[in-house]
């Protein structure tokens, strides 16, 4: 394995044995070290790009972004675009929480308003929003009525009483991507979803209530309508157990195509159907319903923390608006270098770049906003696209700090109570509804996401334009 420095925070590892591309890594020299030791054991991040390098069809590169692990098949913070006449679509490079990914909220108030009535927001925020394992949400759907959520998507929660026009002007596909298929998503699926559009869930999803601590680009913080002190509140999540159902069911449809086309791949995790089969259309079909499908979810969820904004504060609900929503696990059919490819992206975020269409009109000259979720205990990022990511990464950048430590290893090292303890000392109130699920996602369990967005400013895939930190953050 040949891995070489491109030019600064780039890496590549040249082609070798069956890979049809390089593999591409966007790290500094402490996260590709770390890259590095982890080869020796069976379950690495670099080996799952050289994997994916060696699939048919593939273009340019196997990409990995700074906030790169590992993941099912796939690493988290890969992506891979890939002709649609020769390439695969797949499970494993998607995920399996199709679309998870963040909303923000400004909240038209300032930290001070925050810091006032810190603890009965948080408390107010835990009762109002549906979180953790199992939850269940306001809408009690039927399967007509679910359909109708994989096909419509946000505009139908808005049709519902669930949030404004102006939130759909400003989410990603306006909230609703075409060629959704609900009869590709099985029954089973659309069952496990009846009660939980408008729900957090649980692991690393979460509402946060943070403020902007620094500004980076005045230019494109006034465009996002950001200023310092100004409060924003940041939902992460997807599209639930419909989702997690969506990838499970299609493992064995995509296995089965794999033996019936004569696909070979590196890794049996990344198990694929060619993207112009019927099958592949058929999976494409049930992840744009589970795209949707998370669409609604952020939207209702919102629209919950609208309310308690406006009952705590007495602002009106014009008060809170939209900044961005956009997703991280997705494969979207887009146009790169005038050729038409299926971009996988799992764990990271689409990041298109000044004069894309596809950004709202607000934000066109600037590119899109760029949603980075750091831990309860550190910071996030708002970041914009660049011409640059346009051309290296098919638009992509990191989505988030990325972990460092299993789950398991978390809750071996701290406990959810102490954490919470130690939390509320930095000015922080956290609410979960698991112990055991807040010391798995402990700060020290994640990569320090200053240095993860640092390479994707330095390499100009990404642009700082603010960093927010936590007041209030609400867990399943």
């Amino acid at each position: 394995m040949d891995i070489y420095e491109v030019k600064q925070y780039v890496w590549e590892v040249a082609p070798f044995g069956d890979m049809v591309v390089p593999g591409r890594i966007y790290a500094d020299h402490a996260i590709m070290d770390s890259l590095k030791q982890d080869l020796s054991r069976e379950w690495n991040a670099l080996q799952q790009v050289i994997n994916v390098a060696s699939l048919p069809g593939i273009e340019k590169y196997s990409l990995a972004m700074s906030d790169v692990h590992p993941g099912y098949g796939f690493p988290i913070g890969g992506v891979g675009a890939f002709d649609t006449s020769s390439g695969l679509i797949m499970v494993g490079g998607i995920g399996f929480d199709v679309n998870c990914g963040v909303r923000v909220m400004r909240a038209g108030i300032t930290k001070k308003d925050v810091l006032a009535k810190q603890k009965e927001l948080a408390e107010a925020l835990f009762h109002d929003i549906p979180a953790g394992l199992g939850s269940e949400g306001d809408l009690r759907l039927n399967e007509n009525q679910i359909d109708e959520v994989l096909t419509r998507g946000a505009e139908y929660a808005i049709e519902k009483g669930y949030g404004t026009e102006d939130d759909l002007k400003h989410t990603e596909e306006d909230g609703c991507v075409d060629g959704a298929l609900p009869e590709a998503v099985s029954h089973k699926a659309k069952e496990r979803q009846f009660k939980q559009v408008g729900t957090l869930g649980s692991g690393n999803h979460y509402l946060e209530v943070q403020y902007v601590s620094d500004i980076y680009d005045e230019k494109a913080a006034k465009a996002f309508g950001l200023v310092k002190d100004e409060v924003l509140v940041s939902i992460h999540c997807g599209s639930r157990a419909l989702g997690h159902q969506v990838g499970t069911d299609y493992l064995q449809t995509l296995e089965k195509a794999m033996k019936k086309y004569g696909i070979k791949v590196r890794e049996r995790e990344l198990v694929g159907a060619p993207f112009d089969s019927p099958e592949g259309r058929e999976y494409f079909g049930a992840v744009n319903s589970a795209i949707n499908a998370a669409f609604a979810n952020r939207q209702v969820i919102a629209h919950l923390a609208r309310k308690v904004f406006t009952r705590v504060f007495g602002t009106g609900e014009d008060d809170f608006t939209q900044l961005y929503d956009i997703g991280h696990n997705t494969a979207k059919l887009e146009e790169h270098g005038g050729k038409k490819l299926i971009v996988h992206r799992k764990g990271a975020t689409r990041a298109f770049g000044p004069g894309s269409k596809e950004v709202p009109s607000d934000y066109r000259k600037i590119g899109q906003p760029v949603l980075i979720g750091g831990t309860m205990g550190t910071c996030s990022y708002i970041l914009h696209g660049t011409e640059t990511g346009m051309r290296e990464t098919f638009g992509s950048s990191c989505h988030g700090a990325g972990r460092v430590m299993s789950r398991e290893a978390a809750k071996r090292q701290w406990w959810g109570e102490s954490l919470q303890q130690q939390l509320a000392k930095q000015g922080i109130v956290v609410l979960g509804h698991s112990k055991s699920g807040l010391a798995e996602e402990a700060p020290g369990a994640y990569k320090d996401v200053d240095q993860v967005v640092n390479v994707m400013h330095e390499t100009d895939i990404a642009r700082r334009v603010v960093k927010a930190l936590p007041l209030v953050n609400i867990k399943g």
